[in-house]
C-alpha cells in the first residue's frame, strides 16, 4: 500500500518520542522513560525510570534548549543502547565475562560505575568525532580538490553541502545493508508507527500500529539533515576558503545550526502548514532509508516501551 494511503489521521501531537536500540525501543514521556527489549528467549524485557518535570532555564530558552537536548539525547541514546546490547548476551556468553581476571576484579571494585561512565563518555566521544570528520571535514576536503569551486564562498558552501548530504544518505543506505542495522532500522519504524497510533487516538495494538505510516516530522534523522542543511547556509557568510579555516568556522557554527534545526524540528512538529511541511519534506523521504516497516513481534515491543511513558493527565502529554 502506498505510504499516503496508510495510517490515521493525528488528533493530537504527543510529547512522547524515542529511539531504536538493538533488538528493542526507548521511549520518553513528560514523566516516565522505559526501554524495552525482546531477549534471546523471546520474552520482552521492560526498563522504566522516572523523569524529573523541573525545566532549567537552558531547557526552556530557545536555541540554547537545542543543544543541550542533543547532549542529553546522546547520552542516553548511547546508554541505552550498550544495555541492549548487553541483554542480547547468551548465558554461555555471560559466563564468559563473569570469569574476569584479577585485574579486572580490581579494577572494577576500585573504579566500578565510575569506569563504565568513563567509557561511555569515550565512546561518544569517538563516535562524535568520527561524525564531525565523516560529515564535516571530508566534504571540505573533497570539494578543496575541485578549485573551480572554490572561487566563490556561497559555490563552494553549496557544494560543501551536496557532498555533505550524499556522504550522509549513502551513509545510512550503506549502513542499512548490514542485517544487524536493518533490523534496527525496523524497530525505528516500529517506534515511529507507534507514536503514530497513539496520535491518531487509537488502542496501541498491534493491528492498529501496523496500519500507521512509519514517517515522522519529530524524527532525529529529519534534526540531523536540517543540521546538515541548515550549515550550508552559515557557511555562505563565513568568508575563509582555505579548508581547515572552513572546517573550524563549521564547528564553531554547530551549536547555532543544532539551535535552529531544533527549533524547525519543534515548529514543524506543531504545524501542518506550508512552512512546515517544506521544511519536513527532505527529513521524511530519508527516513524511507533509516525506518523499514516492523513485523508484528517489532511492534509488541515498541507498544511495551510506550504504554509506561503515556502519562495519566492527557493533558501533560500534549505537544
Amino acid at each position: 500500500m502506498d505510504e499516503k494511503q496508510q495510517g490515521s489521521c493525528p488528533v493530537k501531537r504527543s510529547k512522547i518520542g524515542g529511539q531504536a536500540l538493538i533488538e528493542g525501543v526507548m521511549m520518553k514521556g513528560p514523566h516516565k522513560g522505559a526501554m524495552a527489549c525482546r531477549l534471546p528467549d523471546g520474552t520482552i524485557d521492560l526498563e522504566t525510570w522516572d523523569i524529573s518535570s523541573k525545566k532549567a532555564w537552558y531547557r526552556k530558552t530557545p536555541f540554547i534548549r537545542g543543544v543541550y537536548s542533543f547532549i542529553v539525547s546522546m547520552k542516553e541514546g548511547y546508554s541505552c543502547l550498550m544495555k541492549s546490547a548487553e541483554k542480547q548476551m547468551t548465558e554461555e556468553e555471560l559466563a564468559e565475562e563473569e570469569q574476569q581476571t584479577k585485574f579486572e576484579q580490581w579494577l572494577e571494585e576500585k573504579c566500578g560505575e565510575k569506569l563504565m561512565n568513563g567509557i561511555m563518555v569515550a565512546g561518544m566521544v569517538l563516535g562524535m568525532v568520527m561524525a564531525i570528520a565523516l560529515f564535516f571535514f571530508l566534504p571540505k576536503w573533497i570539494v578543496a580538490l575541485i578549485k573551480p569551486l572554490t572561487a566563490n564562498r556561497i559555490i563552494q558552501s553549496f557544494a560543501e553541502g551536496v557532498v555533505k548530504i550524499v556522504v550522509f544518505i549513502a551513509y545510512m543506505a550503506f549502513t542499512g545493508l548490514m542485517k544487524d542495522i536493518r533490523r534496527t532500522y525496523e524497530y525505528h519504524g516500529a517506534e515511529h508507527k507507534t507514536i503514530a497510533c497513539h496520535e491518531a487516538g487509537l488502542e496501541l495494538t498491534v493491528e492498529n500500529v501496523r496500519k500507521q505510516v512509519r514517517l515522522h516530522p519529530r524524527c532525529g534523522t529529519s534534526f540531523i539533515f536540517l543540521v546538515l542543511f541548515i550549515n550550508i547556509l552559515a557557511m555562505c557568510l563565513v568568508p575563509f576558503t582555505i579548508p581547515w579555516q572552513r572546517f573550524l568556522c563549521s564547528i564553531c557554527l554547530l551549536p547555532l545550526t543544532m539551535g535552529i534545526s531544533f527549533e524547525s524540528i519543534q515548529f514543524a512538529g506543531r504545524s501542518d502548514g506550508f512552512i512546515a511541511k517544506i521544511l519536513s519534506w527532505p527529513g521524511l523521504q530519508i527516513q524511507r532509508i533509516t525506518t523499514k516497516e516492523p513485523d508484528d513481534k517489532q511492534i509488541e515491543v515498541a507498544i511495551a516501551a510506550m504504554k509506561p511513558c503515556i502519562p495519566e493527565n492527557p493533558e501533560d502529554d500534549k505537544w
